[in-house]
C-alpha cells in the first residue's frame, strides 16, 4: 500500500520556522520525485517546492524561494520542508506528493498524494 504521511505542522509566529517531513513507503522511492503542495482557506491548491530523489534537483515556487528548502534523506525515504522567516501568508495545510518527474510533479501531476498538515503562522 503507498503511502505519503506528511506531518511538522503546528503553529508558528510570523518570523518562525517549521520543517514539514513527507514519509514514503510502498513504492520505490528513487524512482519518483516528491512535491510539497499547500492549499489556504478559499484559495486554489499551489506547489510549494519538489525535489527529485534520485538526483536532488529541485524545484521552487517565486514565493518561497530564499525562505524554504527541500531536501530529501533517502535512507530513511524521508523528504522534508524546511520553512524559515514564515508569514501570515504562508498559513495552509501542507501536503506531499510523489510522481515521475520532479517538474511535472511540481504542476500537480503526480501518482500518489498524502494526507496534508496544518501550518498556521499567526501575525
Amino acid at each position: 500500500e503507498v503511502q505519503l504521511q506528511a506531518s511538522g505542522g503546528g503553529l508558528v509566529q510570523a518570523g518562525g520556522s517549521l520543517r514539514l517531513s513527507c514519509a514514503a513507503s510502498g513504492f520505490t522511492f528513487t524512482d519518483y520525485a516528491i512535491a510539497w503542495f499547500r492549499q489556504a482557506p478559499g484559495k486554489e491548491r499551489e506547489g510549494v517546492a519538489s525535489i527529485s530523489t534520485s538526483d536532488g534537483i529541485t524545484y521552487y515556487a517565486d514565493s518561497v524561494k530564499g525562505r524554504f528548502t527541500i531536501s530529501s534523506d533517502n535512507a530513511k525515504n524521508t523528504v522534508y520542508l524546511e520553512m524559515n522567516n514564515l508569514t501570515f501568508e504562508d498559513t495552509a495545510v501542507y501536503y506531499c506528493a510523489a510522481g515521475r518527474r520532479v517538474v511535472a510533479t511540481f504542476l500537480g501531476l503526480a501518482d500518489f498524494w498524502g494526507q496534508g498538515t496544518l501550518v498556521t503562522v499567526s501575525s
